[in-house]
């Protein structure tokens, strides 16, 4: 219970990454707000999963990817719980194809969502989060494979990085430490979608440790990103993957 009685934003919490998070700090002690876009059964099941578990959450249905979408999150979690503490910037897309055959809606849609929702997340962060706060945002180890296909969502990470290492600076006179989380490849639906086994097996010989992530590697990193033991580890980025890059 290190984060007893501290209150705490994730984005895209209905499923995968997003959920495991959700569930970590609650399991903290936080007093959790699960952001969801569509799959709204999901994410009432990570509420559900909190509650039962004794902690307390509430579900918000927000795009990331429109501009009203962060301060909504925060208002409804400012009326639940209270000022929030935490905000995890989890929310994300992926869509795969070299540069060369993108198309400007999916250059749109990937700035809009991953890194838009993400800006957004830390300018109302800045704005919202009690003194001694924590932003962590999820990146992605592909800023460091740099593998055809993954050109535009590896370039609104390598900015959500950037903006981390900045934004840092800007807000420790508050005591607000600013962190990004980078993760390697994670058995979750979002990775694992038009894969042949093949290609997954393939992948997992890359990483030392011989295994996909799992999502709980993820969550517990976060949840010590957000710990008062982490207060020292500012404007950071996380290699979470198992020593693969």
């Amino acid at each position: 219970m290190r984060l007893k009685d501290k209150t705490a934003i994730v984005t895209g919490a209905g499923k995968g990454i997003g959920a495991a998070i959700a569930r970590r700090l609650a399991q903290e002690g936080c007093a959790v707000t699960v952001n969801y876009a569509r799959d709204e059964a999901a994410a009432r099941q990570v509420v559900q999963d909190i509650e039962q578990a004794g902690g307390r959450a509430i579900a918000v249905r927000a795009n990331v990817g429109d501009p009203a979408a962060m301060p909504t999150l925060f208002d409804a979690a400012e009326t639940a719980f209270g000022p929030a503490d935490i905000l995890v910037n989890n929310a994300g897309i992926m869509r795969l194809s070299p540069l060369a055959e993108a198309t400007d809606a999916d250059f749109d849609d990937h700035c809009a969502t991953n890194l838009g929702g993400t800006f957004r997340g830390m300018r109302e962060g800045a704005r919202r989060l009690r003194n001694g706060g924590r932003i962590i945002s999820v990146s992605s180890s592909v800023v460091g494979f740099y593998q055809p296909g993954y050109g535009l969502y590896a370039a609104t990470k390598a900015a959500i990085e950037a903006m981390t290492h900045v934004l840092a600076k800007e807000l420790g006179p508050r005591g607000i430490t600013v962190n990004a989380i980078s993760p390697g490849p994670v058995e979750t639906g979002f990775f694992m979608r038009g894969k042949s086994a093949e290609l997954v097996a393939s992948i997992t010989r890359m990483i030392p440790l011989g295994r996909l992530g799992r999502p709980d590697d993820i969550a517990d990193t976060v949840a010590f990103l957000a710990s008062p033991e982490s207060g020292w580890i500012n404007g950071q980025t996380i290699r979470a993957n198992g020593g693969a890059v």
